[in-house]
This record gives structure tokens, sequence and C-alpha cells, in this order.
């Protein structure tokens, strides 16, 4: 039995990301929530322009791209052996060489309740109902955004020099170090129902996750920047395992200082980190108090050995975080 947050009540809990990372932090709250009453709300990016989602921007001229939103519903699936069989279903790919080839069923199934309902919260409710969603599932602008980043190095024949790099997947895979990443248009429309959630949460969760592309332009989206600073809410940072193209170079502690350069005013209460990746702790101790924070290390890492979150590990290091009286 779920043991409540103070004086009983659920504990709120705003998971902001997008793609793999949030996916793990999740089904890491799903398995808390089996030790702690938890109201979960995702905010997920929408800014990818690869893949499956590019392809229907670009085909059918999306509202949003859904496959980050695809992979936040199925990781609060419900257990209920046919909601698990639908979340399972939307995540299928098709497999060939035709039109469908590449596309998750859960994809064309957002994309058909996106262009029959005309409005982005009712339909990723529906889709929410259809695999029992054990949370909310909201998109971080109700429109797609672009990601552009000034990289430098990311052209072999200008070596040294800084050139734009326009495109969630183009800045992902980009060579060389990003100098700065922005959101296109500046000042998206953003849900209400995210910013009430994000006033009413109890906690706000940043990462893991591709930090430029997932975790970062929440916070360049002006609506969501103002609620995150003036919410009373506590805030969590869990930090990623390893950097990949878009990080390279960044150590623990940039990945926690980028945080505040892009949000000055953000406060952080906790940053949760594995002992065994984060490498030397004591600049990211540093890091973390320079945002007001504690350093929390766990192992949060799968067994196999590679640089990836274990939604249970997870969990279960947020239980005693997020079940802390506030």
């Amino acid at each position: 039995m779920a043991r409540s947050g103070a004086g009983g009540a659920a504990v709120r809990v705003v998971a902001f990301g997008g793609g793999h990372g949030l996916a793990a932090a999740l089904r890491g709250l799903r398995r808390a929530a089996d030790e702690i009453d938890l109201d979960i709300t995702a905010i997920v990016t929408v800014g990818d322009d690869g893949g499956s989602s590019g392809r229907l921007l670009a085909e059918r001229d999306a509202l949003l791209p859904v496959g980050d939103l695809r992979q936040a519903l199925s990781a609060l699936a419900c257990d209920d052996p046919v909601r698990l069989r639908t979340a399972q279903l939307m995540q299928h790919r098709f497999a060939g060489d035709d039109s469908l080839a590449g596309h998750p069923v859960g994809n064309l199934l957002l994309l058909g309740l996106l262009e029959m309902l005309g409005d982005p919260v009712h339909a990723l409710e529906h889709a929410a109902a259809m695999v029992g969603a054990q949370g909310r599932v909201l998109p971080m602008a109700r429109h797609a955004v672009g990601i552009e980043a000034d990289v430098r190095d990311a052209d072999p024949a200008r070596p040294g020099e800084v050139v734009t790099v326009r495109g969630q997947h183009a800045v992902a895979v980009a060579l060389g170090h990003v100098e700065a990443v922005r959101i296109s248009p500046p000042d998206p429309p953003t849900c209400p129902e995210a910013i009430e959630a994000i006033r009413a949460a109890d906690w706000l969760l940043f990462g893991p996750g591709s930090w430029y592309t997932s975790v970062l332009p929440h916070l360049l989206v002006p609506g969501l920047a103002e609620a995150i600073v003036a919410s009373p809410a506590s805030r969590l940072v869990t930090l990623n395992l390893a950097t990949d193209n878009e990080t390279s170079g960044l150590s623990a502690a940039d990945h926690l200082a980028a945080l505040g350069w892009y949000l000055p005013g953000l406060r952080v209460d906790t940053v949760l980190a594995d002992a065994k990746w984060v490498g030397e702790p004591e600049p990211v101790h540093q890091a973390a108090e320079s945002l007001g924070a504690r350093l929390i290390l766990a192992p949060l890492a799968v067994a196999d050995g590679s640089p990836r979150h274990d939604p249970e590990s997870l969990g279960v290091a947020l239980v005693p975080v997020l079940g802390a009286a506030r």
C-alpha cells in the first residue's frame, strides 16, 4: 500500500524532459508510487524533428512531434493486461520499406487524435485513458518548436569557428561544442494546464535526458520559466550517467551550471547522481551547492554496465527524497 506525502495528500510531481530519459524518470516514479502516493505530470519537449516525428511534421504538417509524447504515455501505462498490451502496441514500429516503415503505431494514433480533436491536451487525455496512464502527459508548448544551437567546430572545414545548427536532430548529432541553444519561436504558447501543474506541484524534476535538446528547452519557454521560478515546489535534478554528442566535453558540474545559465532564477534543492558514473564528486557537490542543492549519490544505472538509468533503482532512490515531509 502506497503511503501519502505530508498531510496525507498525494505528492504532486511534475517531470520535465523528453525521449528515453523522461521515460526512465517516469518509470522510476511509477516504482516510487508503490510506496508513496504520487500525482504525476509529465511536461514533454516538442522540438523533435527526426525520425517518424519529423516525417509526420513534414508530410502531414502535424501540430506537434508525437514521438516523445508517445514514450511518456507508454512509460505511465498501468499494469492491467489490456491497457499494457495497448501501450505495447503504441510502441510497435512498422518494419519494411513502404510508407509505414519506421512509424510506431502510437505516433499515428496521436497524429489522428490531434487532427480529429484539434487540441493537444484533449488528444493526450484520450490516449492516456487508452493505456490507463498513471499520470498526466502535457506538451511543453501547444505547437512544435524549433531548436537551434551555436556550435564550435561543428564544420570540419571551418575549425575553430562557431556555426548555427538548426533542428533538434541536427543539434543532437552535431560534432563540436555547443556554445548556446535557443528555441524558435522564442515565446511559444504554453498549455494553461502545464502552468497550473507547475504552480500546484510539490516537486519539479529535471532530467535525466539529452541536456540541450530535452531538458534545457523547458527553461527557454518564457511561460514555463516564469512558472518554474515562481513555484513553491522543491526541485530535483537527476544527472545523466554519461555525455553524448551534444554534451561532449561537459562535466557533470557543467551540466548543473548550464541550468543556472539558462534560467538564472532557478533554485534547486536536490541533485541525484550515480556514484560510479559521476566521477570526482567534489566539483559536482560544489556545483550543486551553487544552486542551493544537496548532492545525493546512489546506484542508478542498469546492471549491464551501460550508461542507462534503471527505473527500478531510480524509483528506490526517489522514495526517501519525495516522501520526506516538506
